[in-house]
């Protein structure tokens, strides 16, 4: 049974998210502040955190912080604020997805298993079955998930690494911002500029020497982003 993770200091929000996730055949495990979570994370084999942000002892924010630093699985974060700042917020510190309270619930539930998608079939989208694709010194091998540039690791989350993984395999190619987001979201783009342009960012950071320069991930102004043939 997959386990799913929900941290919120509102015990009440805890419960009612935990219902319609039974209901779906997942096993609920409940953390209600971020320094709960860290160790509940290590104590068993979690899929995906559901967290707020807003929580005593430590928050949402910081607590992604820290379980990045060893862990990918998907982030989902819920919050109060609804302004696209703090939705952009949620991203650049590495959570995979985003929303906003209140919510419905069963959109809640769609997003769990979007996400849960993504994390299990990393690298679904394919076009040939070598498993190793490379850009110049940018490996991605999509049997173990690895992705190297010039030999040293390189760490992503589910999202990065699926946005990565479209460009390299079709390098030469523009994708536009709506393409990316229809391609690794699978939902229609409304809205996506900011969404895709944090991720890309994000990837930028941990593959290129010069994220200003960047060697691999180009922007093709106007029309999109393409990963550089070599």
């Amino acid at each position: 049974m997959t386990n799913i993770l929900v941290c919120d200091d509102d015990k009440e929000i805890v419960d009612a998210i935990e219902i319609y996730l039974l209901q779906e055949g997942y096993n609920v495990l409940k953390a209600y502040d971020g320094e709960m979570a860290i160790k509940m994370l290590k104590e068993h084999d979690v899929k995906l955190l559901i967290m707020d942000i807003m929580m005593p002892k430590l928050d949402g924010i910081h607590a992604t912080l820290k379980i990045r630093e060893y862990s990918g699985i998907p982030i989902i974060i819920l919050s109060a604020k609804s302004e696209d700042t703090d939705k952009i917020l949620g991203l650049n510190i590495g959570a995979d997805d985003y929303v906003t309270k209140p919510f419905n619930p069963l959109e809640l539930v769609a997003r769990v298993k979007s996400n849960l998608r993504r994390y299990t079939t990393l690298g679904s989208l394919n076009v040939d079955n070598n498993a190793i694709f490379q850009v110049g010194g940018l490996v991605m091998n999509d049997d173990t998930k690895e992705v190297t540039v010039d030999g040293e690791p390189v760490k992503l989350t589910p999202i990065e690494y699926n946005i990565l993984l479209l460009l390299v395999k079709n390098a030469g190619r523009v994708f536009s911002i709506d393409q990316i987001y229809e391609n690794i979201w699978n939902e229609e783009a409304i809205g996506a500029d900011n969404t895709v342009a944090v991720h890309i960012r994000h990837i930028r950071e941990k593959i290129e020497i010069n994220p200003k320069d960047p060697r691999y991930l180009k922007v093709v102004w106007g029309v999109g982003y393409k990963c550089e043939k070599m």
